[in-house]
């Protein structure tokens, strides 16, 4: 790899920055939950939004929650997997929109991960509603994924492409 290969290598992985932003806030605001609400205790912030604690020993919408216990480490296998192969598309860098967006997923797969390891689920407690309809609760961790998710496809759409897709002959 070149000189200028290995710098935006490191230009991507310098966004890193971001998911150990979006692990801290999460992994806080977790504790910070966990430390003044019991199981299902809800406080209203506001007509449409309440804080609870919840437990998720599934995926999002609480796919598999149901399930005997083998999902967890499944999910464990598939964050670690998508994990790695984002912080190589880093690695390989690409425009600011596309880098933070992987660093925002990053961190909130880290963030869900440590949970699943240390505790066997997820920590959930936002919780957005209206009159009977209630969105699954959430946390930090899924608000980095989705942000993230939705900056991929923003990226995309503008025709953002990493520096290897820009560069097919490569510096490698």
């Amino acid at each position: 790899m070149t000189r200028a290969g290995v710098a935006a290598g490191s230009r991507g992985l310098a966004w890193l920055w971001l998911s150990a932003a979006v692990i801290a806030l999460d992994q806080a605001s977790k504790h910070l939950i966990l430390a003044a609400f019991h199981p299902g205790q809800e406080l209203a912030l506001a007509p449409f939004m309440s804080l609870v604690l919840a437990f998720n020993s599934g995926a999002a919408f609480s796919f598999l929650a149901g399930a005997a216990g083998w999902q967890r480490w499944l999910f464990v296998a598939i964050a670690i997997g998508a994990c790695v192969l984002m912080v190589w598309l880093l690695r390989r860098g690409g425009s600011a929109l596309f880098c933070a967006s992987l660093a925002l997923i990053v961190g909130g797969a880290l963030g869900n991960l440590w949970d699943r390891l240390t505790l066997g689920l997820v920590v959930d407690f936002l919780l957005f509603h209206y009159r009977h309809w209630y969105y699954p609760a959430f946390n930090v961790a899924d608000s980095a994924i989705s942000l993230g998710a939705v900056a991929l496809i923003v990226d995309s759409l503008r025709g953002g492409r990493s520096a290897a897709a820009r560069n097919p002959a490569g510096d490698r």
